[in-house]
């Protein structure tokens, strides 16, 4: 009988760890994500100084301007982790490399000191989004593990863990980082 309630003692530590050990990982999902959306507000509130600083310089540029602008809009309203989160993000980043390709066009613009410094801001938190993914994909990754391993699985599924997404390339990107250019000299 002693054995017995020793035995049903362990399992049940065995299952407070372990449902401890979800809820820490599964918070630290949602901690990281918490840091890749702090950096996209940032990048969501200087990209219209950076169009209206554009626009005084590249005023038959409409179009790009138009592109950025709606870009924006659309990541802004994707709220959910997942592959509309990611392609949005990915397609404003791209709208963003068109407008700061528009620069050597005009070199009034590309001297301009504000349009510099947004710039120089824009890209910082670029790669601060950049790091924040990576921590992001690597906590869904911990979570997703510990969701699927066995025997952490059992408890996973009794108190209805569910797996997290994690914050991918768009194809385009893939594509694109599969056939880095080669470099000669």
């Amino acid at each position: 009988m002693l054995y017995v309630v020793i035995v049903l003692g362990v399992l049940a530590l065995y299952f407070v760890f372990v449902y401890n050990g979800l809820v820490i990982t599964r918070q630290r999902v949602r901690e990281s994500w918490s840091t890749i959306d702090t950096q996209l507000k940032r990048r969501y509130d200087l990209i219209p100084n950076l169009v209206e600083t554009v626009k005084g310089y590249a005023k038959h540029e409409k179009e790009t301007l138009d592109a950025v602008v709606q870009a924006r809009a659309k990541a802004m309203d994707t709220k959910e982790v997942g592959v509309d989160k990611s392609a949005n993000e990915n397609m404003l980043t791209e709208a963003l490399k068109s407008l700061f390709a528009l620069s050597e066009s005009y070199p009034d613009l590309k001297a301009n000191t504000n349009f510099l410094e947004l710039q120089q801001e824009l890209s910082d938190t670029e790669t601060k989004i950049q790091a924040a993914r990576q921590f992001y994909n690597t906590m869904v990754m911990s979570l997703n593990s510990k969701i699927e391993m066995f025997p952490s699985n059992i408890v996973a599924n009794l108190f209805h863990f569910k797996p997290e997404n994690y914050f991918e390339l768009d194809e385009q990107e893939k594509v694109l980082a599969q056939n880095a250019p080669k470099v000669q000299f």
